[in-house]
């Protein structure tokens, strides 16, 4: 399988210099590489998932941006701002890394430390579209 990565955005809506979460695939893993200042925040620079792992992949910033983050393991929130690090929610660890939920995506897994990534991606309907390809799972 040929690796595939999405260019940086280096501007938003809001003005500050967004370095989200670059994704690659590389074979049958998925690589989430956090990018610029959101690593310190997140105390986390990459995660590598294998693509049998994603139950779930799903654009839907409306909710995204409702959510509560859950209480904070390790990691950075400023409420209204943004969010990256380990949060528990409900029980479960989820990895958030997103300051506009309107680029969000929400990755769903099995078998992994974290039960959901929820990240800031470049093109959010282009990288759902290709995770449900690759992972032959139309959810």
């Amino acid at each position: 399988m040929a690796n595939h990565k999405w260019p940086r955005r280096h501007e938003s809506q809001r003005g500050y210099n967004a370095r989200m979460v670059d994704v690659t695939i590389d074979g049958d893993r998925v690589v989430f590489e956090i990018a610029g200042f959101d690593k310190l925040w997140a105390f986390r620079s990459r995660l590598e998932i294998p693509l049998a792992h994603i139950t779930g992949v799903a654009h839907d910033p409306e909710q995204v941006g409702r959510w509560w983050h859950g209480v904070k393991l390790l990691g950075t929130e400023i409420p209204g701002l943004f969010a990256a690090g380990r949060f528990l929610y409900h029980g479960e660890m989820v990895f958030w890394d997103v300051r506009d939920p309107a680029n969000s995506i929400v990755v769903s897994l099995d078998h992994e430390r974290y039960k959901k990534l929820i990240f800031e991606v470049a093109d959010p309907d282009a990288t759902v579209a290709l995770l449900k390809q690759l992972t032959g799972k139309a959810w």
